[in-house]
């Protein structure tokens, strides 16, 4: 009876563990829904700059501002790598940190490391590389205020030339199922993925909008509002990223905790039937006993 006693334990302790696996489950899935809404509402901004965008377009060719150059000799790289503050998200961590070490391996020059996320940080902590800066408290609705002082280091650290490449290590939302860990570089901006991205914003445009598409008039110094719009873009893309790694954390979670959910109602069946096999062997034996006493009697 002792043995069914531990194997019961056993059942009551994992039904717990399925209840906050199950109510993580519900969590993540409600964060999910959120994140992929703020993705989804980011292309409102698409539709408001979108004209504005067109029009620099037009004299891209011309711009000398310090983010759009490209240097000719790479020595100093800052790797931008994002991850949670939390565990328990499947192979969410994993696959962006062995993105970032397979470009710390092929990279043949100094990296530095800004690390958002405490996974991240203790990760290339662990394996001694120089981590420059760590955002740990970020809230999970992040917002553009709140990627304000990562892209305003970003910039500024590229502009003073103590960087001549700026890369971000993140996971693009492919669906609940999938997620897909990618590297791609911000700094310096490239013209040519301006124009790709002027393309695609121009893609989630309505036509009645392009039709009346307003020529800008611009005046004073063009670098500096290029300047201008460079920050912008790269905030952008930093919150943009931000929120793909947010949605791609919570289904991760979200498919984690219910493969663990099912893991455990699994288990809870078979101690179930464990522990009706040891109760049937026990009575069983205690029926054997008293017929056994009773012949002796006999």
């Amino acid at each position: 009876m002792a043995n069914s006693k531990a194997i019961k334990n056993r059942i009551k302790s994992v039904k717990n563990t399925k209840k906050i696996t199950k109510a993580m489950e519900l969590v993540s899935a409600s964060k999910m829904k959120r994140a992929v809404s703020s993705t989804l509402a980011s292309r409102i901004y698409a539709e408001y700059s979108w004209n504005v965008l067109v029009s620099i377009a037009n004299n891209i060719e011309d711009i000398t501002h310090p983010l759009f150059t490209k240097r000719e000799v790479e020595k100093n790289v800052l790797l931008v790598l994002i991850t949670s503050n939390r565990g328990l998200c499947g192979a969410y961590n994993a696959q962006v940190i062995k993105k970032a070490l397979q470009f710390l391996k092929n990279e043949n020059v100094n990296v530095d490391i800004l690390t958002i996320g405490k996974k991240g940080d203790a990760a290339m902590r662990r394996i001694g590389k120089n981590v420059i800066a760590s955002f740990v408290e970020l809230p999970d609705n992040v917002s553009t205020r709140d990627i304000l002082p990562i892209s305003k280091l970003l910039t500024d650290e590229y502009t003073k030339g103590n960087y001549d490449k700026v890369v971000v290590a993140y996971t693009d939302y492919v669906s609940a199922l999938s997620q897909k860990a990618n590297l791609k570089q911000i700094l310096p901006v490239s013209k040519t993925e301006l124009k790709e991205l002027i393309e695609s914003l121009g893609e989630n445009i309505p036509e009645s909008q392009k039709e009346n598409k307003i020529n800008y008039f611009l005046e004073g110094d063009v670098n500096m509002l290029i300047g201008s719009l460079a920050r912008k873009l790269t905030r952008m893309q930093i919150y943009q990223m931000m929120l793909e790694s947010n949605a791609s954390e919570q289904s991760a979670r979200m498919v984690a905790m219910k493969n663990a959910s099912e893991a455990s109602g699994e288990m809870i069946d078979e101690l179930t039937l464990v522990f009706n096999k040891a109760r049937q062997a026990s009575i069983t034996q205690e029926i054997s006993e008293i017929s056994a006493g009773m012949v002796s009697v006999n």
